[in-house]
């Protein structure tokens, strides 16, 4: 059943096609003839139009009245007898110049008294014998077509007699039927057509022109589907038949564009009618198969109540999952909780190793106070004191950070301008610094550079990143340490050596992981510091310079106006 049904498509599709493109070429033969001998018909309509307007000059030139009002410069019955005769001509109008080129009688009384010494038909017609055919563009707008012809006594010339053939009428008659047309000129130049838009240009240039509502919109307005029609010209994208004619006279030329509309309703119909049969026969085709359908869904309908049933059981365990899900996390989160605790131990460790850096600054303190109390200097010594308490305060810091482990949240951010963290840095390990004789280029920016976090945990981190450094530059003949503090979508602060690098680079943050020797460290410093950083929401990493040392470098989200921090690059 299924390659009958699929045997029936292909015939009727192939019975459809080939229906279509037969019967297309038919009705468009068809068409293109009846096209054919209307524009035969329109061109002849044309030229019989011309040819009697063309004697009318002649036998007026003749007139012995109006010769005798030229004479006598006495036109008072000149207007009125060229009303008694344009009845009978069929011209449009009927105009008397004289020889300076004004009109002194006219059928239409507008134009008396007007003088047109520069026109075309005037002058021609004074310059020739016979009568001239002028085609020009009028002031008024529109295209006007003249015969004219010079009046003359025997002696010289009197003036002109001008006569202005009626076209309008044959594209009102040619606008009443289902064509568009047009004539042009030797020069392709639109100087009759159904359109007024389109007079005065070229075809191409008339075809991309918006049409008016009218005549020609209904007859170039083709019908688009996926038949193969005989496409001669696009009008605003719809396809038109083009027909073009040569007219006989002054190499003039009519063109008319005819709709395919009676074509594709011809051709519809028929197919509409084939449509309608193979329907038929699909619908028979799909009647023998709902029988055999119809069995399958008897099995279809019990193998649905057996799913249903399924996906009960499997909705139930899916219930249980979630909520087993929920215990687990719960448990987790005890877990982390407990692990958390369990590193107090190592806590104590590093708290011990981050106490050393402070005392080992009150020593040198305590040693320069000594000295300056045995010099007499005092001021100089309270100074020191000072410090030391500075030392002391720190320490007390340090030793309350280890409660906050115990708990599950951390202590409120403040903003800290990373500028002072690094001078206050570099100031603790100053009297180090100067015992080492360590070269210190520090680039700061001139103005702050605020993040939100804990600036004794910052300082922590870039005291352990410049002892690093400072223990790095033991074996270097000139030790140098550079600090570089950098704004932009992140705060970048690197610390950079020019010792022997780093060796491990993967197990460098790990704790208790060192190269120092036994009693100079226990490896915690850098595992700490990548923690805090962690929880200041950014990062530590460390690579070694391409021209020797290590790199260490720290990235932390910067604090913009409003209080928000941009996080930092991943």
């Amino acid at each position: 059943m299924r390659w009958a049904f699929l045997v029936l498509v292909v015939v009727a599709i192939g019975v459809i096609y080939v229906t279509n493109n037969l019967l297309t070429q038919r009705f468009t033969e068809t068409t293109r003839n009846r096209a054919e001998v209307r524009g035969t018909l329109y061109a002849g309509n044309l030229i019989s139009e011309l040819q009697r307007a063309s004697i009318v000059p002649q036998l007026l030139a003749r007139d012995p009245a109006l010769i005798g009002a030229l004479n006598s410069s006495d036109f008072s019955n000149s207007t009125q007898r060229l009303l008694s005769f344009v009845d009978e001509i069929g011209a449009a109008s009927l105009m008397l110049l004289d020889v300076d080129g004004r009109v002194v009688a006219a059928t239409d009384r507008n134009q008396l008294g007007t003088t047109y010494r520069t026109s075309g038909y005037f002058v021609d017609a004074i310059r020739s014998n016979d009568t001239v055919f002028t085609v020009e563009e009028r002031e008024t707008g529109g295209i006007g077509f003249t015969y004219s012809r010079r009046v003359e006594d025997g002696i010289g010339a009197l003036g002109v007699i001008a006569v202005d053939v009626d076209v309008a009428k044959l594209e009102r008659s040619w606008a009443g039927i289902s064509d568009a047309v047009l004539v042009t000129d030797s020069e392709g130049t639109i100087i009759l057509s159904t359109e007024p838009r389109w007079r005065g240009l070229q075809e191409s240039d008339a075809l991309e022109r918006r049409s008016a509502p009218s005549a020609i919109e209904r007859a170039i307005r083709a019908t688009q589907d996926w038949t193969a029609l005989p496409i001669d010209a696009y009008l605003r994208g719809e396809a038109v038949l083009r027909m073009e004619s040569r007219i006989p006279f002054q190499g003039w030329h009519m063109v008319t564009y005819t709709t395919y509309a009676s074509v594709r309703e011809k051709v519809n119909g028929v197919l509409a009618l084939e449509i309608m049969g193979f329907a038929i026969l699909l619908a028979s085709v799909f009647w023998f198969m709902s029988r055999k359908t119809a069995s399958r869904l008897v099995f279809f309908q019990r193998e649905s109540a057996e799913l249903r049933q399924l996906n009960l059981r499997l909705q139930r365990e899916i219930a249980e999952r979630e909520k087993v899900e929920k215990t687990l996390e719960v448990a987790e989160q005890s877990l982390a909780q407990s692990s958390k605790l369990a590193v107090l131990g190592e806590m104590s460790a590093a708290v011990s190793h981050e106490l050393n850096q402070p005392l080992a600054a009150m020593k040198t303190y305590l040693a320069g106070a000594r000295l300056l109390l045995t010099r007499r200097r005092p001021e100089e010594a309270q100074a020191a004191f000072q410090r030391i308490d500075d030392l002391i305060e720190r320490m007390g810091a340090i030793t309350k950070q280890l409660k906050s482990y115990a708990r599950k949240g951390s202590e409120a951010f403040e903003p800290v301008d990373t500028r002072a963290a690094v001078s206050s840095a570099l100031a603790m390990m100053e009297p180090q610094l100067k015992v080492r004789k360590v070269s210190i280029t520090r680039t700061l920016p001139s103005e702050e550079v605020l993040i939100l976090g804990d600036r004794l945990r910052l300082e922590q981190v870039i005291i352990n990143l410049l002892r690093n450094a400072l223990d790095a530059t033991k074996t270097a003949p000139d030790p140098q340490i550079e600090v570089l503090l950098a704004a932009g979508e992140t705060v970048r602060l690197t610390v950079r050596d020019n010792g022997q690098g780093i060796d491990d680079l993967d197990a460098l943050f790990e704790p208790f992981y060192t190269t120092k020797q036994p009693g100079d460290g226990v490896g915690l410093g850098l595992a700490i510091s990548s923690g805090i950083v962690n929880e200041l929401g950014g990062r530590l990493t460390a690579r070694n310079a391409i021209d020797g040392g290590a790199v260490f470098e720290l990235q932390l989200p910067i604090l913009k106006e409003d209080g928000d921090s941009i996080a930092a690059a991943e």
